[in-house]
């Protein structure tokens, strides 16, 4: 399978990597080196020059301090028609914390409301509760529950776009404990970090068999992988934090 290779485009690591992306970013690596497989990673730090999405298998933005997504935004802006384009033709996107929120219209702050890009019709609004703790999702992409963490002062609505998963215990995306992220396409954006991946190893794979299914349409599936470690890591979350 050493025909197969995947690059990741990590999106401004030096501002953005407030609650862990990093360790992301290392488990979608791994589990790529771990089956034979190539995994390139990009680091976009550049402030001037754009991302280069056309040779982009899976792109991360993760989540900061209010000025920095701010920041972040503002240099994205000037490439959303690209960046939407990408994610229109089926281009893997992973929006976590604060990066869900970046790709709606609008995203109300305590200094005033803020343009998003705009790459999805959401829009976040302030609220007087901060949402935090420990949460844990159904999903249908997933056999095993996925567990995360959510910390966030505002309530992003998704509408009509299919959510990542059934919220069991936490706020979820809007704190009504219904639903939690959203998925559009190739897009997978959540509130949950600490970083996701390393106890969520089946939404890890489900992420890199799209990337993988996208570049080559002949890649059938994933070969299995020992993953007792990371499935206990969620266990013990399920088990000590599901309501009894």
């Amino acid at each position: 399978m050493a025909q197969y290779s995947l690059t990741i485009l990590h999106l401004f690591p030096d501002l953005l990597n407030l609650y862990g992306d990093k360790g992301n970013i290392a488990s979608l690596k791994k589990r790529l080196i771990w089956r034979g497989l190539d995994a390139k990673v990009n680091l976009h730090t550049n402030r001037e020059t754009p991302p280069d999405f056309e040779n982009t298998d899976i792109l991360f933005l993760g989540g900061g301090s209010d000025k920095e997504q701010a920041l972040v935004l503002d240099i994205l802006s000037n490439y959303r028609d690209s960046l939407l384009d990408y994610v229109e033709k089926g281009g893997v996107l992973l929006a976590f914390c604060g990066g869900f929120p970046m790709l709606g219209t609008t995203i109300e702050t305590p200094d005033g409301t803020i343009n998003g890009l705009g790459i999805l019709d959401i829009h976040t609004t302030l609220t007087k509760k901060r949402m935090i703790g420990d949460v844990i999702l159904s999903s249908s992409l997933c056999q095993s529950p996925i567990c995360g963490f959510e910390n966030h002062p505002g309530a992003t609505w998704i509408g009509d776009y299919k959510p990542l998963g059934t919220v069991l215990t936490g706020n979820g995306n809007d704190g009504t404990q219904t639903h939690e992220g959203l998925l559009y396409k190739n897009v997978f954006a959540s509130y949950l970090h600490g970083p996701l991946f390393p106890k969520n190893p089946e939404l890890c794979d489900v992420i890199l068999a799209r990337a993988l299914k996208h570049k080559y349409p002949d890649f059938s599936e994933l070969s299995p992988l020992d993953n007792s470690l990371e499935e206990s890591a969620n266990h013990y979350i399920v088990q000590n934090f599901m309501p009894k």
